[in-house]
């Protein structure tokens, strides 16, 4: 595999023999007292650190056990190639060779990892510029390239290890890889399965023998990790099924003697599937039985679910520690009938002691303060122990988004049984960025953006930032700031300011432009753990600057109320967002409410916007999506609704296959105006995109979309909703969510401008 060069001849048989030889020659010296200690050898190393570790003083008695010590504590300070101990007289002459110091770590021949992390990695376990070489911990660094290498399936990497010397005893440390091909995985089998079919079991890995796309998802390469979380899933699919007795009886891992092709063979046992014939509870339950039986989601009669056996005692834990009770005991206690296939759960729980918080402590937060994270807390000091206050408060630290990972542990107090301290740790996550980027698009063309933001201000959870957006049809510069805790009840403030431009999106060259310049500032107000309600206000102008092809319907506007219109709009909204993710959600809920009301200037009236997301999981690779989409705008003190406030429907985003913004009301020159009124129906099956494994983020859909806008006088007709169908490929690449999406007009109308291919990166359904 290697070939080691050193140059320096250092061996650590010969590091042994010198050891020896000195402590030899230490016991060889006849006992005197020291009257002075020199050291002789030193180039870099201080002489008080061989004073300091030197057990001998002036004025005391050297004896051979004293001098072997000696050796001992020199060689311990890990700076010594040789020591030796010579008496001139009655002084204590120390002669030291010291251990070369590393001048440079250098890789060679290394694509699978950044040179930058390797160098961090060997700073990690000290071989890094200015430290003494230790050919013992160059050997060990060596083997962990070489493991990571193999967690990376490149069983046949090579490393090489060079050490050079170069003046003032200094070296130069290289590792030079060859990485060589991945090992692949050839064949996976699974051996003893009778109730469900290979390709079923095999369907449930992460890795598999690759496709076409392998290339991109890596699924093919052999990861002892993955192969661990598959055979976890595997054991969970059966549990879950009835087979309470599966086990896995064995996995062999095979590697081909050139390293490149690697089988798998799974050996099962499935025993027999068991039903619940009935679940009892035992132990102490606080009198709160029945509340304690509401909590059980096992269901006599079905087949045994440890998911179920599992949730119910994780639910029984967690309303313990409601009662703080933080260390309740509950297990599920199986009684089987292997005559008759039936299993009875006994259910015994004890709650132990109850148990106060003493102290929260909070670590890992070196650039955020700890006022940022306390006062997401709703567990507080001095307080009862209670578990659904400590995971809410666990949930609202990582919400923050300032943070990558957020853990909560519960510490016992020494001679204190009731008492408990709670334990945050915290790794912070880089939150500010510079962002310079392009995107195209088949409706907006070439865009251009640029943003500063940095959503942590100073380590103080303020948001802070400036987005640039420029397009062929809608150009926007905003500045915003929010101050999460504008208020100790957690009342949040944003400033916006902004200044937009847009046009219709079909225009042929027009010129005109419609300018918004505004402020506003918005409050959200905690009404719930789970729901906060937005409110504020602001001020904007609205230009609607004449040019060629301007739309009838903006100079007719413009002829009766002016080219330039001030509104004064109050906002008010509401949001929910449960979903488990937010690029690539399979459940969960989604809902946001956005209204307006121009209370003051020439434009009067009112706009609403609610949306709903419902995203359900039909097995691991399959999603089912509804999207529902509602506005609504009318016109105030006699005056029509806005036509620079309509609402736009058609395209991504909508209703595909239609060209972007360009169903419902036109005016004589068959411009598209929108319109206050829109509908949106949406309904896509997200699966796994072929040759692309469980990897969710690229996936294919299909989908059927509905929608259409509707004037001011027009009445909600569902017979004039246009309704397409379609196929779309969803890819979450390095400059964001791209889709694109094939529609066919399903029911469309004379006048209708069609668009069947259609892609964007940044939007959503």
């Amino acid at each position: 595999m290697r070939k080691t060069i050193n140059r320096l001849g250092v061996r650590t048989a010969a590091a042994a023999a010198a050891l020896a030889l000195a402590a030899n020659a230490a016991w060889a010296l006849t006992p005197f007292k020291v009257q002075d200690i020199r050291v002789e050898g030193l180039q870099r190393v201080e002489p008080g650190t061989i004073f300091a570790s030197l057990p001998l003083r002036v004025g005391d008695e050297y004896d051979d056990d004293k001098g072997a010590a000696a050796i001992r504590a020199l060689f311990a300070l890990g700076l010594f190639k040789d020591v030796r101990l010579e008496a001139a007289g009655n002084v204590l002459v120390v002669v030291v060779e010291e251990r070369p110091t590393i001048a440079d770590v250098e890789f060679a021949g290394t694509k699978e990892f950044d040179k930058d992390t390797l160098k961090k990695a060997m700073r990690d376990v000290g071989l890094t510029e200015g430290r003494p070489f230790d050919k013992a911990l160059a050997d060990r660094a060596e083997q962990e390239l070489k493991r990571q290498y193999i967690n990376r399936s490149l069983y046949g990497a090579e490393v090489v290890t060079t050490v050079t010397p170069i003046e003032r005893n200094r070296v130069n440390l290289t590792f030079t890889v060859t990485e060589g091909e991945p090992a692949k995985i050839k064949d996976i089998r699974i051996v003893g399965n009778q109730a469900f079919s290979e390709s079923t079991l095999k369907g449930l890995f992460d890795q598999d023998t690759g496709g076409w796309l392998s290339w991109y998802t890596k699924s093919n390469r052999y990861s002892r990790a993955k192969l661990n979380a598959d055979l976890e899933t595997l054991r969970s699919y059966y549990l879950a099924r009835g087979y309470l007795e599966f086990r896995i009886d064995s996995t062999q891992v095979a590697i081909s003697p050139d390293k490149q092709d690697i089988s798998i063979t799974v050996n099962v046992t499935e025993g027999p599937s068991y039903v619940v014939s009935g679940v009892k509870l035992e132990g102490n339950y606080l009198d709160r039985d029945d509340e304690f039986k509401s909590l059980i989601t096992i269901r006599p009669g079905e087949p045994y679910n440890a998911d179920q056996v599992a949730a119910t005692t994780k639910a029984f834990s967690d309303h313990f520690g409601n009662f703080g009770f933080a260390f309740a005991r509950v297990e599920a206690v199986p009684e089987i009938d292997r005559e008759h296939n039936r299993v009875a759960l006994v259910l015994r729980a004890e709650p132990s002691r109850r148990a106060y918080v003493r102290r929260i402590n909070v670590s890992g937060n070196n650039r955020t303060r700890d006022e940022v994270i306390r006062r997401e807390f709703r567990q507080f000091e001095s307080s009862w122990y209670d578990g659904d206050k400590i995971k809410l408060s666990r949930d609202r630290v990582d919400r923050l988004g300032y943070f990558t990972e957020v853990n909560v542990e519960t510490q016992e107090v020494p001679g204190a049984p009731d008492q408990v301290d709670l334990v945050v740790n915290v790794q912070e996550k880089p939150t500010g960025s510079l962002q310079l980027g392009a995107g195209f698009s088949s409706a907006e063309k070439i865009s251009l953006s640029f943003a500063i933001k940095q959503e942590n201000v100073f380590g103080s959870g303020n948001y802070l930032g400036i987005d640039v957006n420029t397009s062929k049809y809608r150009r926007t510069l905003v500045f915003s700031t929010t101050d999460p805790y504008f208020t100790q009840d957690g009342v949040s403030r944003t400033l916006d300011l902004y200044y937009r431009t847009a046009k219709p999106y079909e225009d042929q060259g027009g010129n005109y432009e419609l300018v918004t310049a505004g402020a506003s500032v918005r409050f959200g107000v905690p009404f719930s753990e789970t729901d906060t309600v937005f409110f504020g206000g602001g001020a904007e102008q609205t230009k609607i600057k004449a040019g060629t092809n301007i739309p009838a319907a903006y100079l007719s506007y413009a002829e009766k109320f002016g080219a330039t219109s001030v509104a004064v709009p109050l906002t008010i909204g509401w949001s929910r967002d449960d979903r488990d993710s937010a690029l690539a959600p399979n459940s969960g809920r989604y809902q946001r409410l956005n209204s307006e009301w121009s209370v003051a200037g020439d434009a009067r009236y009112v706009r609403a916007n609610y949306q709903y997301q419902q995203y359900v999981p039909l097995s691991k690779q399959f999603t089912l999506a509804f999207n529902g989409e509602l506005g609504l705008g009318k016109g105030m003190n006699g005056r029509p609704f806005p036509v620079f406030k309509n609402f736009y429907s058609g395209g991504l985003g909508s209703v595909r296959g239609f060209d972007q913004g360009t169903l419902g009301p036109r005016d004589v020159t068959g411009a598209s105006l929108g319109g206050p009124k829109k509908i949106t129906l949406n309904a896509e099956l997200v699966a796994p995109f072929p040759g692309a494994g469980n990897d969710r983020t690229l996936r294919w859909f299909t989908f059927v979309d509905a929608g259409n806008v509707y004037g001011e006088n027009e009445s909600w007709e569902l017979s004039d909703l246009r309704v397409s169908a379609g196929l779309g490929l969803s890819w979450i690449s390095p400059l964001g969510p791209l889709r694109i999406a094939y529609a066919q007009p399903v029911r469309k109308f004379a006048g209708d401008r069609i668009q069947k291919l259609q892609f964007q990166i940044g939007t959503s359904f």
